[in-house]
């Protein structure tokens, strides 16, 4: 039997020969803005509205976003790292070649957008909301990801490795090619969308037992004394 081929990497960002410094108000959030070759470090923009903005080859560090409004949103070839992004809602935005890592992403809102060569690593997501969103060439990594909300959201080829998806709702979602290895999975919601879906062994027990309850199936005799009711 052919060994199957490892999935491929997201391809990374690609960093801009050099970096301006971003600087309030001139690289205030506007619409229709593009932000070209932008190091937003240690800026406060939380609370801001704005549609049809592209940010391009920027890094975030230390950045405040919280609560932000964003609509038709584009960020391309970017570095988003130790930010807050709670709350945040983007409708129709778009990340490609972005790396993510070690943001609060408590409540995001990322609704009906795509994310296309994403990587998310060590990031607080809880209660996030990925709605109607594509994903491609994506990884969750070491990621809190309880409650996260990805109804009707296509995962085709996710991977989520040492991720936290306690009661995460999948229901409708497209789940072929997506994998879960060592993750937490108890209390899943939309476990029936979950075919072809490729779980690792030591994830399966929980989701099996989330899967019997969800079809009103006992199960006897398994990590515990056997029903003898009836």
């Amino acid at each position: 039997m052919r060994a199957a081929r490892p999935a491929p990497q997201p391809l990374k960002p690609k960093p801009p020969a050099t970096l301006d410094l971003a600087v309030l108000p001139e690289h205030d959030l506007a619409d229709e803005a593009t932000y070209r070759r932008l190091g937003f470090y240690d800026l406060e923009l939380p609370g801001r509205s704005a549609e049809a903005v592209e940010f391009e080859q920027c890094r975030f560090r230390n950045a405040d976003l919280s609560g932000t409004q964003l609509r038709h949103a584009g960020f391309s070839d970017c570095l988003i790292e130790s930010s807050n992004l709670a709350n945040l809602n983007a409708q129709r935005s778009s990340l490609r070649r972005v790396r993510l890592t070690v943001l609060r992403m408590t409540g995001l809102h990322w609704v009906d957008g795509a994310l296309r060569d994403v990587a998310v690593c060590d990031c607080k997501a809880d209660l996030a909301v990925f709605r109607f969103t594509t994903f491609r060439n994506v990884i969750f990594d070491r990621c809190n990801l309880t409650r996260v909300d990805f109804q009707n959201a296509d995962l085709t080829g996710v991977r989520f490795t040492g991720c936290d998806l306690t009661g995460a709702q999948f229901s409708h979602a497209t789940l072929e090619g997506t994998r879960f290895t060592d993750c937490e999975l108890a209390g899943v919601g939309g476990v029936t969308s979950f075919a072809g879906a490729i779980v690792a062994g030591g994830d399966l027990i929980t989701l099996s037992h989330t899967l019997a309850t969800a079809l009103g199936i006992r199960i006897e005799g398994f990590g515990g004394d056997p029903d003898t009711t009836g």
